[in-house]
């Protein structure tokens, strides 16, 4: 899965892309300010062949730290990618990002920059016409909340993803939609009305009046959004998939990830009592999100768990809160030696997919 590079074709590379993105943000300023849709087009006239149409992705939240990883996997896949950015300040912390070392080490010139609003249905579907597909990656910060998270966010976010799949069903290029959800849409279940299967998979669904009581907003969120997103895409006839991923690592992940990371582990002592604090790496997870996109047009479909590591020992769970910052018993209490979990949580439904995906590609190979 991964690609092995010296250090000095990474420098190319990284060079080359650090002209590409500030030759596009200089042409996005140029734009008048009137203009509500202004693209920065960087496509090749020969890229788009016969059956090239198929490789034409919107990502949502392209600055995120999700949202680059996602980007850059796509490009090394070939795809032309149209990062979305809600405003001026999203464009310059593209710029902040490719000079930091942060953006994606690709040469590729395959990519375009659109600003368009989230809270807008049509803007959306200016910036995604004439592409097939859109991945949304987006999620929302409150810098009033106490986690950056709180209960009016979670209302937002249902809100944008409700814009985003009626833009999806309503532009005439697009026929996928991948949304980011999050595991914590599948374990917050509650037990007192009836008993639990051991198994958490994609069949699972969180307890929205659990995640009320106990002011998980963030699950809430994420919940409220895959529900209104599959709702919608029944209703308008857009093929839609899920992925919930666990707590999104990778280097310096909290860094550029810290909102997300530290409304994900409000509730994380019960989630590791119950082996469900589940870790993932942001490159396996942008990984997820391509194999997925291109197993849409044959079988992908429904919901699919990520991660790729469950916290089971106070070692693992003090390195952990090392790495964000707060206190070990934050996250694991007092229970610092292995404990037998309640719960097991399942991504076969996605280990399958991949590997039908890279058994197809060695026969084509």
């Amino acid at each position: 899965m991964g690609i092995v590079r010296t250090l000095e074709e990474e420098r190319i590379e990284l060079e080359e892309f650090r002209r590409t993105v500030l030759l596009a943000t200089a042409a996005l300023n140029r734009r008048k300010d009137e203009e509500e849709f202004r693209e920065l087009p960087v496509l090749s006239e020969d890229f788009v062949g016969d059956g090239e149409e198929e490789k034409l992705v919107c990502v949502t939240s392209g600055v995120s730290f999700l949202g680059l990883s996602v980007v850059n996997r796509l490009l090394l896949r070939g795809y032309s990618v149209r990062i979305i950015v809600d405003n001026e300040e999203d464009v310059e912390k593209l710029r902040e990002m490719e000079t930091s070392g942060e953006m994606m080490r690709t040469g590729s010139r395959n990519i375009s920059v659109v600003t368009a609003k989230l809270t807008e249905v049509h803007g959306l579907m200016e910036a995604f016409d004439g592409y097939r597909a859109v991945l949304h990656t987006s999620a929302f910060v409150d810098p009033a909340g106490f986690s950056g998270y709180s209960k009016s966010m979670a209302e937002i976010e249902v809100k944008a993803t409700e814009n985003v799949i009626k833009a999806c069903a309503r532009t005439a290029s697009v026929r996928y939609c991948v949304l980011t959800s999050s595991l914590l849409a599948c374990i917050w279940r509650d037990g007192t009305q009836h008993e639990l299967s051991p198994v958490v998979n994609h069949h699972c669904w969180s307890d929205e009046s659990l995640c009320i009581d106990k002011k998980l907003w963030y699950a809430l969120g994420k919940l409220r959004a895959e529900k209104a997103a599959w709702r919608l895409a029944e209703e308008m006839g857009l093929k839609l998939t899920t992925i919930c991923p666990g707590l999104i690592t990778g280097p310096k992940f909290f860094c550029g990830n810290s909102t997300a990371t530290i409304a994900y582990l409000k509730g994380a002592q019960e989630m590791y009592a119950d082996g469900l604090l589940a870790t993932v790496d942001v490159n396996k997870l942008a990984e997820a999100h391509a194999c997925v996109l291109e197993a849409m047009n044959k079988t992908a479909s429904g919901r699919y768990i990520c991660f790729d590591h469950v916290i089971e020992s106070g070692e693992e769970a003090e390195n952990l809160a090392r790495e964000v910052g707060m206190p070990s018993d934050r996250i694991c209490g007092n229970q610092f030696n292995f404990i037998p979990t309640r719960f097991q949580l399942s991504d076969r439904k996605l280990t399958n997919l991949i590997s039908r995906t890279f058994r197809s590609c060695h026969r084509e190979c």
